[in-house]
């Protein structure tokens, strides 16, 4: 007799994992216990955070997730890229976030990431079901939510907003010309600062610099030029050899700084194609002066310069002397001016842009070479502090101020390696030189030798001698450049006191504390002879 009970007749049951599944509190949390609700709403938020798309798949519309999830991952493999290309070469991916196209797709792909993280969030908000929720854990399961949210897709927003604003500077202030290669190893940058305005037609320079860097190294050097230098001498290559063979020599008006204005008003036809012909041209004077190839030039309106500065939180300073803001001219043929509006004390100072664009310009009772040197002084302390963490902080700002940069040759193909080459820099000792007092004798800027110019530029850009080697006069000042003999030929073998090696003088020779209204006091007396003797040394600056 059969046995109709027996296991082995009984049918194998139907949807075996159907009867568990109702009651698996991830994806069917109702009856759950109020502790597995609150585990369940807290997971899933961390879910959504960490691995977007994994709540919806199991606890939600999985074809959702899975679509969600396969977005995430492409996302983290292009990201596992990114960062191979930053390791292996940094430059490139930077050229890749900086151009046009690329950075374009970029920002969209950050917009559209950035929305699509919220709307998961949103759902993963539903899939918690705050109803079920005790009144207790109900807001702090909210408030999580909302900060992952924030944090996760907000930043993503901030991104592709901090990216759109980058885009458009870069537009702004970059050409769209060719890339420049190194000459003999280095990028010589021209700097120009000067002030524009709608009744300026071709600006004369009020400074002039040459930021050289090695290419492979970023070891960077600054030469300054003073404005006054006269005779400059054209590069080969220049078509304005054609009416200076010989050097801008016309006379006291042919100043380095005036042949801008000239080739603008004068000569354009010399450059046809060119967008700014006169500083291509002071570019190329340059080149011939200093016998080295200046590749690229910057022309920065002051204005800008000081909202630069303002935008980067000021720049940190130690001062040799005090710095008079000065008032309006009273006496054009001797140079005298009005009482100051104020004063820049010497030591460790911290400046605001306006500030800071004082301390460049003013030379009231020193020389152009103290105002030279400060100028020299503030280039270096912003290269020095315009640092990752300070650029990330205050991008917009910075952005925004960098497009008051009037115009430049630069290309925005070329901007991740010189991107690249910046990191390098930082932490590197800048060298100076300057033609002109400290590092030539006061005259020389009115008869200059160019030979003597060529070896210094040559000595400071040119290897380091190596250990144990012969002194050979020049190269042995390559680190630290001494000024002319007094005879005027080649310089001291003995180098000149490091920049920062200096204390700044802050009383009178009797010991009395220098103070405003005793600078003030002899300004009134009309005793300018004693502020000189006071202020002497403001052209002493190390950046901090």
């Amino acid at each position: 007799m059969t046995n109709s009970y027996a296991p082995s007749r009984q049918p194998a049951p139907r949807n075996r994992t159907a009867a568990p599944s109702l009651t698996d509190p991830v994806r069917y949390p109702a009856g759950a216990a109020d502790p597995v609700l609150t585990k369940r709403a807290f997971l899933l938020v961390l879910m959504t955070l960490l691995v977007p798309g994994s709540a919806q798949t199991v606890a939600g519309n999985r074809r959702l997730g899975r679509t969600a999830l396969r977005v995430t991952l492409t996302v983290w493999v292009l990201a596992i890229l990114a960062l191979v290309l930053l390791v292996a070469s940094r430059s490139t991916l930077i050229n890749l976030a900086t151009g046009p196209v690329t950075s374009l797709l970029l920002i969209i792909g950050l917009a559209a990431l950035a929305i699509g993280w919220a709307a998961l969030f949103i759902n993963t908000l539903r899939l918690i079901r705050p109803v079920l929720l005790t009144p207790r854990a109900r807001p702090a399961v909210v408030v999580a939510l909302v900060l992952a949210m924030v944090l996760s897709s907000g930043s993503l927003g901030y991104a592709a907003y901090v990216l759109n604003v980058s885009r458009d500077a870069i537009g702004n202030i970059f050409s769209n010309g060719p890339t420049i290669e190194p000459s003999e190893g280095r990028y010589n940058f021209l700097m120009m600062g000067g002030d524009a305005g709608a009744d300026r037609t071709g600006r004369r320079p009020d400074s002039l610099s040459v930021i050289s860097v090695d290419a492979k190294t970023g070891k960077t050097a600054i030469i300054s030029v003073p404005r006054n230098l006269q005779n400059a001498q054209f590069s080969d290559d220049s078509p304005m050899r054609t009416i200076y063979p010989d050097g801008y020599d016309c006379g006291n008006e042919c100043l380095i700084n005036a042949i801008n204005t000239e080739v603008t008003n004068e000569h354009q036809d010399l450059y046809p194609g060119v967008a700014d012909p006169g500083a291509q041209a002071t570019m190329e004077a340059v080149s011939g002066t200093l016998g080295i190839k200046v590749q690229a030039y910057v022309l920065v309106d002051m204005e800008g310069f000081s909202k630069l500065i303002d935008a980067m939180g000021g720049i940190r300073i130690k001062a040799g002397g005090w710095v008079p803001l000065s008032g309006d001219m009273v006496d054009e043929a001797n140079g005298i001016h009005g009482m100051p509006i104020g004063w820049i004390r010497a030591g460790e100072q911290t400046l605001d842009g306006y500030h800071a664009l004082w301390y460049g310009r003013s030379r009231e009772f020193v020389d152009d070479y103290a105002r030279i040197q400060r100028q020299q002084c503030v280039q270096q302390a912003m290269l020095k502090q315009l640092d990752p963490a300070t650029l990330l902080a205050k991008f917009e700002d910075i952005a925004k101020a960098g497009t008051k940069v009037v115009d430049s040759n630069v290309s925005a193909g070329q901007l991740g390696s010189f991107v690249d080459l910046a990191m390098k820099a930082k932490g590197q000792e800048m060298s100076r030189l300057t033609i002109g007092p400290p590092d030539f004798d006061a005259s020389f800027s009115t008869v200059p030798d160019f030979d003597q110019i060529h070896q210094r530029v040559d000595a400071l850009l040119g290897p380091a001698p190596a250990a144990g080697a012969a002194e050979d006069g020049i190269r042995q000042q390559a680190a630290a450049p001494g000024p002319l003999s007094a005879a005027g030929g080649l310089p001291r073998t003995q180098p000149a006191p490091p920049p920062s090696d200096f204390t700044p003088v802050t009383t009178t020779p009797d010991g009395e504390p220098i103070t405003v209204e005793m600078l003030n006091q002899f300004k009134r007396n009309g005793d300018e002879q004693s502020i000189r003797d006071l202020v002497a040394t403001n052209g002493q600056c190390a950046p901090l």
